[in-house]
């Protein structure tokens, strides 16, 4: 059994139609050719664009020449009423001095600090998933809360009940569902004084939701000023200084850093744990093998549990392979170049999609086949190296890579010893692109209690 993807279109169409598809779910609009091709080439009137598949020229973009391929603006005109000026948006010296002030809050160390938090929202989930055993639930709504309450417990030391925690969850997930990873600004070149076509709704939500991070922010800053925060991720984040300037987040900039903590720490996990229980569902043997494995929890809310969590990983590791969360990456060329003997001119975008690489026939064995064990295989231990990338890669790799691969397993592991998931006849799910690739129509899955 093969999990699902989009169904591709046909290698040629007209422009508009293209345009049409893309603007909708760029994964179904992309051709067929894409699984087996090392470089693509698209043109419309206002750019040209590459979409590279090659793990030689991915490595020169993300990690040999970063700077000459910085992120491009064309996605952030889409995200911009939520980010601001976010260390997900940002390039050069600002995004460099971002980075060093957030990057110490996410070393080793720290995760050991954060994993009891991590731990309560994961069984905080599996007590809510009580009242549904028995049913057929929709599962991007249980991990997206578990989720959003691991971001609040390790950011602000709050569960998601709290009512700002709660209003925020709330609202992002109207913004995620009405707010397509591209708008119009990303296609046709628009001058700084138009108006950049965010629907009502996208703007109403994104001012709420950044006026409640504010709130929560505010009260932070009073509470580091009166020395009684909380050591946790937002405490760390604003007392740190940069080592460079000695200057720290002001209160606009932390607000802009929260909202990409909370998007890029509950969205993409929630689109990656419930791709998960999908999978582990559809392959009910690997699934009693993660809850087996869970047992280790047992009594035991020690970090050093983490270790023993290796199926889990492995699980998690390989839904992160078939369903990025982030299904592409936008650069943009900031001097010419040539990829595969051809030019790639100053000003031309660069596209890089893991969705695409991670199931690169050339590179992959049974590249959309579900297979934890590839992990283990001289194969799987190669493309990992060089073709695995759901984090990104080189100097902009996520700065809570190792978080997630810390609160993926766990929650599975967690939501595993005490319920079995089981597939719903006709109920297939659909992956379609928003902000992450989620499931067009939900995931539906029968829960049961072990």
């Amino acid at each position: 059994m093969i999990p699902p993807k989009p169904p591709a279109r046909p290698d040629k169409v007209s422009l508009l139609r293209y345009l049409r598809l893309f603007r909708r779910d760029i994964l179904s609009a992309q051709p067929e050719r894409l699984y087996r091709a090392w470089m693509a080439e698209f043109r419309t009137p206002f750019f040209r664009s590459f979409l590279i598949n090659q793990p030689e020229l991915v490595n020169r973009v993300l990690k040999e020449s970063p700077e000459d391929f910085p992120k491009s603006d064309r996605i952030g005109e889409g995200l911009r009423p939520l980010l601001g000026n976010s260390v997900f948006l940002t390039n050069g010296e600002t995004w460099k001095r971002q980075r060093r002030i957030i990057d110490p809050a996410f070393e080793g160390g720290r995760l050991r600090d954060t994993f009891p938090a991590m731990l309560a929202a994961a069984q905080a989930a599996a007590q809510r998933l009580e009242a549904q055993a028995g049913q057929v639930t929709e599962i991007e709504e249980v991990t997206s809360h578990a989720a959003a309450d691991v971001i609040f417990r390790t950011l602000f030391s709050i569960p998601i009940e709290h009512d700002i925690a709660a209003e925020v969850f709330t609202r992002f997930r109207a913004y995620q569902r009405a707010q397509p990873i591209l708008n119009l600004a990303a296609f046709v070149p628009l001058p700084r004084w138009l108006p950049r076509f965010h629907s009502r709704a996208t703007r109403r939500n994104a001012a709420r939701i950044r006026a409640l991070i504010t709130a929560l922010t505010a009260e932070r800053m009073r509470a580091i000023e009166a020395g009684s925060a909380p050591d946790d991720l937002a405490t760390k984040i604003m007392t740190t200084a940069d080592p460079q300037t000695g200057a720290r987040f002001d209160m606009a900039e932390m607000v802009d850093q929260v909202a990409i903590f909370f998007l890029a720490g509950h969205e993409t996990s929630a689109s990656a744990l419930a791709w998960a229980l999908y999978l582990l569902a559809l392959y009910p043997d690997w699934q009693e093998r993660v809850a087996e494995e869970a047992q280790a929890l047992d009594g035991n809310s020690d970090f050093s549990t983490v270790s023993q969590l290796k199926i889990s990983r492995d699980v998690f590791r390989e839904a992160l392979r078939l369903y990025p969360p982030v299904p592409m990456m936008v650069r943009e060329a900031h001097c010419p170049h040539q990829f595969r003997d051809r030019d790639v001119p100053k000003g031309a975008q660069v596209v890089i999609s893991p969705w695409h690489l991670h199931r690169q026939n050339r590179l992959w064995d049974n590249p959309d086949g579900f297979d934890p064990a590839r992990w283990a295989t001289e194969n799987g231990k190669t493309c990992k190296r060089e073709a695995y990338i759901p984090f990104s890669a080189g100097p902009r790799v996520c700065t809570g890579a190792g978080f997630a691969m810390v609160e993926g397993p766990l929650i599975l592991s967690v939501l595993l010893q005490r319920f079995r998931f089981e597939i719903v006849p006709g109920k297939d799910p659909v992956p379609v692109a928003h902000l992450t690739v989620r499931a067009k129509d939900g995931i539906w899955l029968r829960v049961v209690r072990r």
